[in-house]
């Protein structure tokens, strides 16, 4: 994503606008929560979106000196923000090769080692020596990382590098009840027992709001951060990051009976006003926020009232049924995602997360930056 040009207003068919302070909010609210824990934010996938560059400078400014991404070239972007004023890990393990495995040097950035050719890769490339590493030990997620057991056994050859973290993840920390839960941390206080002098790291942003309270040394939220709400269920305490608004293009009016979109999936059933605007599944849009006879799909907000949509999501526009909205005609501005309609609500709607509403976010809208 690095180099993409931004979209300026007069060339784009929608605008997303990123409150720069309300994430900055966000992690301050979190970093409160889990004092005298340090926190971090998760950056990887351009920032969830929003942008890696422009998050990192946010929130680095608010005070923030950890960083956790994906890849080699997430780290890299953050760096070049930073400056040397702050940790940036690397989830994802090692990829075999000289020139790969350099640039965690060159960038000063922490490998997050999670299997034995992980640990012999870096152990024998001499880099161990020179860059801390951390250490993820899997409790049940079964994805990446030591099983306790294999982790504890090798304690011999970690003493052979720079280590100075200890993570792991949750499986199911967004439900509080969950028995998972405490069985992931009894595994995970086990592994600590064996490595007491590293800082342990086991909260996302759901973990932050569990009873058990496992904020160890360092939370690293993510999702939390631009908006997404981490106890689902309950009121979110995060505030809205992002917006998205398009004008309407043309507008409509059909007789009962009469079909909308691709295969005629959803059928007028009275005089029924529409609205077409330019977004759909290339902008991002979840296909899945289709409407049928038979689902309800996606929504928008048009002059304040929840409108929805009808037929199915193409890839360049969608059609939103305005009957009952007041006036609307070509350039009333149609409210996509706010504070009205999160990203939660828009990936309930379309039968995904919120967390994939938000990493797909086009890059030919108008980017709008507020604060930060």
């Amino acid at each position: 994503m690095a180099g993409l040009p931004l979209i300026d207003r007069a060339k784009a068919q929608a605008e997303l606008t990123i409150d720069l302070d309300a994430l900055v909010a966000n992690w301050r609210l979190l970093a409160a929560r889990v004092a005298p824990a340090r926190c971090a934010a998760v950056v990887k996938a351009d920032a969830y979106g929003i942008g890696t560059e422009q998050a990192v400078r946010a929130l680095h400014r608010a005070g923030c000196r950890s960083f956790f991404v994906a890849q080699v070239s997430e780290g890299v972007r953050v760096r070049a923000v930073t400056g040397a004023d702050a940790e940036i890990y690397v989830l994802n393990g090692l990829i075999a090769g000289v020139e790969r495995l350099q640039a965690y040097v060159s960038y000063e950035l922490k490998p997050v080692l999670g299997s034995l050719s992980d640990l012999r890769l870096w152990s024998s490339s001499g880099l161990g020596i020179k860059t801390a590493a951390a250490l993820h030990v899997d409790t049940g997620m079964n994805r990446l990382g030591f099983g306790v057991d294999e982790l504890i056994g090798l304690k011999n050859m970690v003493d052979t590098i720079r280590v100075d973290l200890l993570l792991s993840h949750f499986v199911s920390s967004e439900v509080a009840t969950d028995p998972l839960n405490d069985a992931q941390i009894k595994k995970f206080e086990r592994a600590r027992l064996a490595f007491p002098a590293l800082a342990g790291s086991m909260s996302n942003s759901s973990a932050l709001f569990l009873p058990q309270k496992p904020f160890y040394d360092l939370a690293r939220p993510g999702y939390a951060l631009y908006g997404g709400n981490p106890t689902p269920g309950a009121r979110n305490p995060m505030q809205p990051v992002v917006s998205l608004r398009t004008p309407v293009l043309q507008v409509r009016e059909i007789p009962a009976g009469e079909t909308v979109g691709y295969n005629a999936q959803w059928t007028a059933k009275r005089k029924t006003r529409l609205a077409t605007i330019g977004v759909g599944y290339a902008d991002g849009l979840p296909r899945n926020l289709m409407a049928t006879q038979t689902r309800p799909g996606g929504e928008a907000m048009v002059n304040d009232h929840r409108c929805s949509f009808a037929g199915r999501v193409s890839m360049d526009l969608t059609v939103i049924d305005v009957t009952d909205a007041g006036e609307v005609k070509p350039g009333t501005m149609v409210e996509l995602l706010g504070a009205k309609i999160t990203v939660d609500d828009v990936g309930e709607r379309a039968g995904t997360i919120g967390y994939e509403v938000l990493t797909n976010l086009s890059r030919r809208y108008h980017r709008i930056y507020k604060g930060g």
